[in-house]
């Protein structure tokens, strides 16, 4: 069995104690899931594949090559998702060009702009994975994708019961959107290969700590089954929701 990518972080200590306290237990995919992409945007993997002490260069908030080896896993989970009907919502980031509303991000935040020149806006979805006609974008100001946004409504209109969740930031905004589907009681399925971080440690460690009491660590070919194995016209579009 493959090694779990955080057991190199972990003590001897920390492996007896989760071992032995019952963390970890299997909660299982749900019958009715959505797929989230949280804010795989330009901002946050810049515009091609590249170390990241040269992509924060250009991007200081990107995660570089690691951002695009999860868009390689994300990219599949979408279009297996969209040809099983099941829905695809994605977050990313709004601001107001004075930035009056950024809030208590002001306080922790001292990264430079963007100094590429580029006309790609930072919170541009990358056109590999570009949202589709059918798909939802949520748009947001803190690191859910539930706080202040309408994603729960979207959810109960679907009649989702479970999410599975890609992008990035792992122990950022991934993190915060899990905590907060487990605090409404979704099944929640986070995806090793298709999120990423800046840290390798903090990607490691908050698939562990999510993985221990909040959602399911699972890989990509695990949810790619789980999506062949969905009934037919199970997701079909509510009566009255625009087509």
């Amino acid at each position: 069995m493959e090694e779990p990518v955080w057991n190199k972080f972990l003590t001897e200590r920390d492996k007896k104690v989760f071992a032995n306290a019952g963390y970890g237990a299997r909660a299982g995919f749900g019958k009715r899931p959505a797929l989230l992409v949280i804010d795989v945007s330009y901002g946050f993997v810049g515009e091609k594949p590249e170390p990241i002490l040269e992509a924060i260069k250009t991007w200081p908030s990107s995660s570089g090559e690691d951002g695009w080896r999860a868009i390689a896993h994300i990219k599949p989970l979408i279009e297996k998702a969209r040809a099983k009907g099941v829905p695809v919502i994605y977050t990313t980031n709004v601001k107001r060009a004075d930035g009056w509303d950024r809030g208590a991000w002001e306080w922790k935040k001292d990264r430079p702009k963007k100094k590429n020149g580029s006309n790609r806006d930072t919170y541009e979805i990358v056109d590999e994975i570009a949202p589709g006609p059918k798909d939802i974008v949520v748009m947001k100001q803190k690191p859910s994708g539930f706080f202040g946004t309408p994603m729960v409504s979207y959810l109960n209109l679907l009649g989702a019961d479970s999410v599975i969740v890609t992008g990035g930031t792992t122990s950022g905004c991934v993190r915060a959107t899990c905590t907060d589907a487990f605090s409404h009681n979704y099944r929640v399925a986070l995806v090793e290969e298709a999120c990423f971080d800046r840290s390798e440690a903090s990607h490691a460690m908050t698939l562990h700590d999510l993985n221990a009491k909040y959602a399911d660590a699972v890989k990509t070919s695990e949810v790619l089954s789980y999506f062949d194995n969905l009934p037919e016209g199970l997701f079909n579009l509510p009566k009255g929701t625009p087509s």
